[in-house]
């Protein structure tokens, strides 16, 4: 999901919750975090956004699974581990 500037507050503030639970179980279930530094990395990257901030929601142009991988093995991961290029069933199934 794009950054969309029609989101309500309730809206926006879901979906980031959202892509907050997905990161941090990718970090749990593929990174070995433990769940406070799960949660710790989740709100760090996922940081709330006010309504004016001017690209609110950017974050979101890629899902949790990317962001997740990326934290965990790095840029490039895709092409180390194509096999994580895309989400995984179980991710999938969080969602």
């Amino acid at each position: 999901m794009m950054a969309d500037s029609t989101w309500t507050e309730d809206e926006y503030v879901d979906y980031l919750q959202r892509e907050r639970r997905l990161f941090v179980w990718t970090l749990q279930s593929y990174g070995e975090f433990s769940p406070i530094d799960a949660e710790r990395e989740a709100n760090k990257f996922y940081e709330y956004e006010p309504p004016s901030a001017e690209v609110r929601g950017l974050v979101f142009h890629d899902e949790a699974w990317h962001w997740a991988m990326f934290t965990i093995h790095g840029e490039g991961y895709w092409r180390s581990q194509p096999d994580l290029e895309q989400p995984s069933q179980e991710y999938i199934n969080q969602a």
